[in-house]
């Protein structure tokens, strides 16, 4: 295995351009492959793939995937600036230190995706 070997979530969305439009105001770039029902975002190294699921129901979902960063603190405050609300769906749920040994906090998308962010403590 190399260090720079990598593992890239593939998430379900029920509407492409939605789902960009999401990830735009968390702060990713992103872009749709319209003939595949296909989009990657992408914010500095994280990158996040999507496949359109269109009968996917956000309440039921139980997609998830976890971003492990450097610095989870300045990753909460370029997310917070969406302003999402902290019940609900989409949210954003308060950054803490778990009992695992980690520091983070989790964002559920509009279609009921679970994105876990954290670094070790």
């Amino acid at each position: 295995m190399n260090s720079q070997d990598i593992a890239i979530p593939q998430l379900p969305s029920r509407s492409i351009e939605k789902t960009l439009a999401f990830y735009a105001r968390l702060g990713f770039k992103g872009e749709a492959f319209p003939g595949y029902d296909y989009a990657i975002v992408e914010l500095g190294a994280l990158e996040i793939h999507f496949f359109l699921h269109e009968s996917l129901r956000p309440e039921e979902s139980a997609f998830s995937c976890y971003l492990r960063v450097q610095d989870v603190q300045a990753m909460y405050d370029a997310l917070s600036v969406a302003n999402l609300p902290r019940n609900g769906i989409p949210r954003i749920e308060v950054l803490e230190n778990k009992p695992w040994g980690m520091k983070e906090f989790a964002v559920i998308d509009e279609d009921g995706t679970l994105i876990r962010v954290g670094q070790k403590r």
